[in-house]
């Protein structure tokens, strides 16, 4: 049995330690948020917070998750940045088929915890590793800006 701390919650499930957090997540707890996109890290559609720094679940063993601050995008409107996002989200109508949109709202808030005024560049990098394959680049950045209070 390996204990997790999922969106401040004690959780308790049976998983090989190699197991990918990701498959823990949608197959054992069925949160189907964090979304497969090329279990190879490439895509960032599976971002979750570890201890507050975006993590790809696909690639991340659950043994290297326990003890940590798992936090998913069924919880990220908790913090007031997460919601923040979330609402410029909705806003600037940012979605198009939606698919790696969770992943983009992590990496989006966390970028925002850690730098709160951020500049093209700093977007730009913060998000590089976040593919959208419907190409809503100017949107996901619009909606960075105005959930930073900049739009």
């Amino acid at each position: 049995m390996t204990s997790l701390n999922i969106n401040g919650k004690a959780v308790d499930v049976e998983a090989e330690p190699d197991t990918p957090l990701l498959w823990v997540l949608r197959d054992e707890l069925h949160m189907s948020g964090t979304k497969f996109g090329c279990g190879m890290a490439l895509c960032g559609a599976c971002t979750v917070h570890l201890d507050g720094q975006p993590s790809r679940a696909c690639v991340t063993p659950v043994s290297a998750a326990t003890g940590k601050k798992i936090t998913t995008i069924e919880a990220i409107a908790e913090s007031a940045v997460g919601k923040r996002v979330q609402m410029a989200w909705a806003e600037i109508d940012v979605p198009q088929c939606g698919y790696c949109q969770s992943g983009q709202i992590m990496a989006a808030t966390a970028l925002l915890k850690a730098i709160p005024r951020p500049t093209d560049k700093d977007i730009d990098q913060a998000m590089s590793g976040n593919i959208c394959r419907c190409g809503t680049y100017p949107r996901i950045r619009a909606a960075i800006h105005k959930a930073a209070g900049k739009a």
